[in-house]
């Protein structure tokens, strides 16, 4: 059980640092976008920015954190505990 919890720990970090390179490539995606049809302005590159990664970052890291929760045995522990009460 311990070595399933370290080797999901260690997926789950990978994934965050994926899903951190994925919002930087949405980011300057978005940014060259906007680029072709107005002129960037600091705040219109700040919103862009903050809306862009960090959209990305929530999104994507709630569903790395269900696949940790899966992989790690959490989902089970709490399914075993839950059952053992429903019998009593």
């Amino acid at each position: 059980m311990a070595s399933d919890r370290a080797k999901a720990w260690t997926e789950f970090r990978r994934m965050i640092v994926w899903i951190a390179l994925a919002g930087v490539v949405m980011v300057a995606g978005s940014l060259w976008y906007l680029s072709l049809y107005d002129a960037l302005y600091p705040s219109a590159i700040l919103a862009t920015i903050g809306g862009v990664f960090l959209s990305t970052l929530l999104g994507c890291g709630l569903f790395a954190a269900a696949f940790f929760s899966d992989k790690s045995g959490h989902d089970q522990n709490v399914t075993n505990a839950t059952t053992h009460e429903a019998e009593d």
